[in-house]
Parts: structure tokens; C-alpha cells; sequence
């Protein structure tokens, strides 16, 4: 049993899994640094957003996955917008992806450039 606590001392040196949680304070300030943020929440965005996964049927356009949770669902920007309320506002430029591949392909074609 004496080993056990041994153990305590590097275990707590490691770092928490869920750092990159992000806190409310943090999304304010983000949200402050960019107005086009507070469009997103906007009852024109949530229609708009709902017309693009309705007309999708609720299918992401990459992996063809059907989802149920709208939640798991993202009106994605097929060219980033970064501030241009002609792009952001333009249903042509929405496309309907899952969570995943919004989050992850596409996040990093965008970082590369690609988009």
C-alpha cells in the first residue's frame, strides 16, 4: 500500500485532459473582440441556420451522415466569412455539416488555407 502514494505526487503534475474547455468569461471576451460573433445569435441566424439543415434533411454533405441531434449539426461557412456580413448573410455560401467533420477537416483545411 505504501507504493500507492508514491504515485500521487506525478499524477498531479499532469496537466487536466479537459483544459481546452472553454470558460464563459473567455467566450465573452472572444465574442467582444469580434462582433460578428453576436450574429450567431441572432433569431435571423437560427432561421437561417434551420433552412440549411432542413434543406440538407439533416445530412452532412462530406461523410453523408444523417443526424437526428441538430445540436450535432453545423451551418458551415463553405468560404470563411472572418467579419463579412455579405458572406456570413449569403444562404450560397452555407453548407450543412456534422459536428465532426466541421470541427475537424474542415477546420484544418480552413487553417491551411484551402478555403
Amino acid at each position: 500500500m505504501g507504493r500507492l502514494k508514491q504515485l500521487g505526487q506525478p499524477l498531479r503534475s499532469l496537466a487536466p485532459r479537459l483544459s481546452y474547455v472553454e470558460r464563459p468569461s473567455e467566450s465573452r471576451e472572444r465574442d467582444a473582440r469580434h462582433a460578428w460573433r453576436s450574429w450567431y445569435k441572432t433569431a435571423r441566424w437560427q432561421a437561417l441556420r434551420w433552412e440549411v439543415l432542413v434543406e440538407a434533411a439533416f445530412t452532412c454533405v462530406r461523410c453523408k451522415r444523417v443526424e437526428s441531434d441538430t445540436s450535432l449539426l453545423v451551418a458551415d461557412h463553405k468560404t470563411p466569412h472572418r467579419g463579412d456580413p455579405a458572406l456570413f448573410w449569403d444562404r450560397g455560401n452555407l453548407q450543412c455539416l456534422c459536428k465532426t467533420c466541421h470541427d475537424g477537416a474542415k477546420q484544418r483545411e480552413e487553417r491551411r488555407g484551402a478555403a
